[in-house]
């Protein structure tokens, strides 16, 4: 049985990112497969979706500390999971094979490479999987002193990265970037569509655009003369993927 995990907290992701989540993984894994949700609301997510409470983790006071609650993830035992598990952003779109994700350098932590960062040996969280247990180190010390960590890193994944040890990056055209990879060049983005390659799994979208958004080519920013670069034609691929039209 291979576990796919989610995390969901507050109120930026509702019910549907991770509905889109679980159906997508049924549409792409040919193995018995179950998908968790952690979350401290459950309201809307679908049945067959196995819910469990937000792992607990020590997090500063400051609002800037929030992302860091994906490190409450590597902490041991974390309710019954063991072996290989696979993790997933709520804000990604998922187009192809998950299996192969439980096949590639089966016991390592394996990650994408972070997309702005090349070569600089930082993984991008959006899409890991992880031995769960290995690296409880890495939630153990954020516990005792989460503001120091906090101050030095700012971002989780800078942090997962220096600490883990032995780091395994995804092939490259798995698991990819909206923004970064698929988005072409400015001022190619005003006249050519994003759109994934044939051997793409997981499309990330962090920060901006939402799935959503980039579907309807809607690029939210509020400073006027980022506009003039800040651009998406619409993908209507999102919504082949994405949406369900069967529910």
């Amino acid at each position: 049985m291979q576990t796919i995990i989610s995390i969901k907290w507050g109120t930026r992701y509702g019910s549907e990112y991770v509905n889109r989540i679980n159906r997508a993984i049924k549409k792409y894994t040919a193995r018995p497969t179950r998908f968790i949700c952690f979350t401290e609301d459950k309201t809307g997510i679908d049945d067959d979706v196995i819910i469990y409470d937000l792992p607990t983790v020590n997090l500063p006071s400051y609002p800037h500390s929030v992302p860091f609650r994906k490190i409450s993830l590597w902490q041991q035992p974390l309710e019954d999971l063991e072996g290989d598990v696979l993790y997933l952003d709520l804000d990604i779109v998922i187009c192809g094979d998950l299996d192969r994700f439980f096949d590639y350098e089966p016991g390592e932590y394996c990650v994408a490479e972070n997309w702005t960062q090349l070569g600089k040996g930082i993984g991008n969280t959006s899409c890991y999987r992880f031995p769960v247990g290995r690296y409880k180190h890495i939630y153990d010390d954020f516990n005792q002193d989460p503001e120091a960590i906090d101050q030095k890193y700012k971002i989780s994944q800078k942090y997962v990265s220096d600490t883990v040890g032995n780091m395994v990056y995804w092939p490259s055209d798995w698991a990819v970037s909206f923004k970064h990879t698929l988005l072409p060049a400015w001022p190619l983005n005003f006249f050519k569509m994003a759109k994934p390659g044939p051997n793409t799994s997981v499309v990330a979208f962090t920060g901006k655009p939402d799935p959503d958004e980039a579907m309807i080519g809607h690029w939210p920013e509020t400073k006027k003369w980022k506009r003039a670069y800040k651009y998406t034609k619409p993908c209507p691929w999102i919504e082949d993927y994405w949406l369900d039209k069967s529910s």
